[in-house]
């Protein structure tokens, strides 16, 4: 569990300066707030953060309304019932991957409504995600602006170990004309920008206390 309490922002600063060193100027770094608090939010935005992702539709609502200056997306499981609710606070939607979410973004989307399609890149059993082979028909049923793919490849020891899957997903959205790529978290975000992230979800190396 990464938590932020024992860092300072200046701590936080020069995290995001060394990140930012490995996946370049284009590549957008994504603090992902499941942990941390929203006093903790105050310290990263005090430290430079600008974008943020949550993963709870609740924590959400909170954090926003502590900072509602800074960019927001939804990085979780996405639960139908919660689509209404988060819609409004978010500038993407990461995680949308099931036919019900699709339903209720039919019923609360708006013509500003982003989002991003995940994607089961390695066809784990149990995994959440779209099956690579059912992207296309998937794509077409969403009923909002699709803008990008999101992916988390199967555990590995080695970052490098995840690069094919990385590689998969930038094919799969190059071949359906979607610039947006949100891969990549703190264990293997330099190989994930290396091959085509547009977005990525850092935690715990953001937080740790130097």
């Amino acid at each position: 569990m990464a938590e932020l309490i024992a860092a300072s922002a200046d701590d936080v600063r020069r995290n995001l300066a060394e990140i930012r060193d490995e996946v370049g100027p284009d590549v957008e770094i994504l603090a992902a707030t499941k942990y941390v608090t929203p006093e903790d939010v105050d310290v990263l935005a005090e430290a430079g953060v600008t974008i943020f992702g949550e993963n709870r539709a609740q924590d959400l609502a909170v954090k926003h309304a502590r900072h509602p200056e800074l960019t927001w997306d939804f990085i979780g499981q996405l639960q139908s019932r919660k689509v209404k609710q988060i819609l409004p606070l978010v500038r993407y939607v990461h995680s949308v991957a099931s036919d019900s979410a699709l339903a209720q973004l039919a019923r609360h989307g708006t013509p500003e409504t982003r989002v991003l399609v995940q994607v089961n890149i390695a066809s784990e059993p149990g995994k959440a995600g779209i099956e690579p082979a059912e992207l296309p028909a998937f794509l077409e049923r969403v009923p909002v602006a699709v803008v990008g793919l999101m992916t988390m490849p199967p555990q590995a020891e080695r970052p490098e170990d995840s690069r094919r899957w990385f590689a998969a997903l930038r094919e799969l959205a190059e071949r359906h004309g979607l610039r947006e790529l949100s891969m990549g978290t703190s264990q293997d975000y330099a190989v994930a920008a290396q091959e085509g992230a547009t977005v990525v979800r850092v935690g715990s190396r953001l937080y740790t206390r130097r």
